[in-house]
């Protein structure tokens, strides 16, 4: 068993006490339920492109920053320009939790993902629930047909929908009605990166998607390459956690990225 199908049996096993401990007419009954959703789709056309994400742990990395300031951080990446912000809520293997979401959420002005394995339809309406924009679906762990049952359920809720990928095979999964494909440079059941591969990846996407590329980027040269390959959106994690201060390290990213563009 690899380690993407650990994560979804024990996912299974969590939303199964969720929809026992919370309904979804609860679930429908929150304060966020009703707000009108952040385009992530407009806000990576219109500004930096970072997807700059809050992670604290991860299956490859372990512990990467259990130290960092939630809201702190996530302010920061707003100042300083990120498109939208990912907040990781899987539990057990990258140590998130939904009240992340929930606590920044008044907060932040701009989009934010709730980045989860996102496998059964109640997860999106907690997902709508805890006050996220745009939820992620992982074709390795879907169907065509899921994938495009769970987009209409999301944009029936108000929100969009991050497509990953990593495979040609899984080019397959993609709908017209997805509003951004997001390229893995990393494999989910090895954890190896590769950018030249999600380049190969993006030129067999239609033209006009709006495409992210995922994991990997560590360094300004990993960014520029990539935007000059044609990605829209950059997602960002790691490369800010694992510094004792990953504030600054976005603020110092965001700065040198100006630089070089211009």
């Amino acid at each position: 068993m690899n380690i993407l199908d650990k994560i979804i049996k024990r996912k299974k096993e969590e939303i199964a006490a969720a929809k026992s401990d919370i309904s979804l007419e609860q679930l429908r009954n929150s304060a966020f339920f009703e707000r009108n959703c952040f385009s992530l789709k407009e806000s990576v056309k219109n500004k930096s492109g970072i997807i700059a994400e809050f992670k604290r742990q991860s299956p490859s990395k372990g512990i990467i920053n259990n130290d960092a300031q939630l809201l702190e951080v996530t302010s920061a990446y707003e100042k300083f320009g990120a498109s939208g912000i990912s907040i990781l809520t899987d539990k057990d293997f990258f140590g998130g939790k939904s009240d992340d979401i929930l606590n920044v959420r008044n907060h932040i002005r701009i989009p934010i993902l709730r980045k989860d394995f996102m496998i059964d339809a109640y997860q999106f309406y907690e997902a709508k629930s805890i006050g996220a924009d745009v939820v992620l679906l992982i074709a390795s762990c879907l169907s065509p047909n899921q994938v495009q049952e769970f987009t209409e359920l999301a944009h029936e809720l108000g929100m969009e929908v991050l497509l990953e990928i990593h495979t040609e095979e899984e080019l397959e999964h993609f709908n017209p009605k997805i509003d951004l494909v997001g390229i893995n440079n990393r494999n989910l059941k090895d954890f190896k990166v590769d950018l030249q591969h999600s380049v190969q990846l993006k030129n067999l996407l239609p033209k006009d998607v709006i495409s992210v590329a995922e994991s990997g980027i560590y360094h300004t040269e990993d960014f520029i390459y990539l935007k000059e390959k044609g990605f829209d959106g950059f997602l960002m994690g790691e490369y800010f956690m694992r510094n004792t201060d990953p504030a600054q390290a976005f603020e110092e990213f965001s700065s040198q990225i100006r630089k070089s563009v211009n």
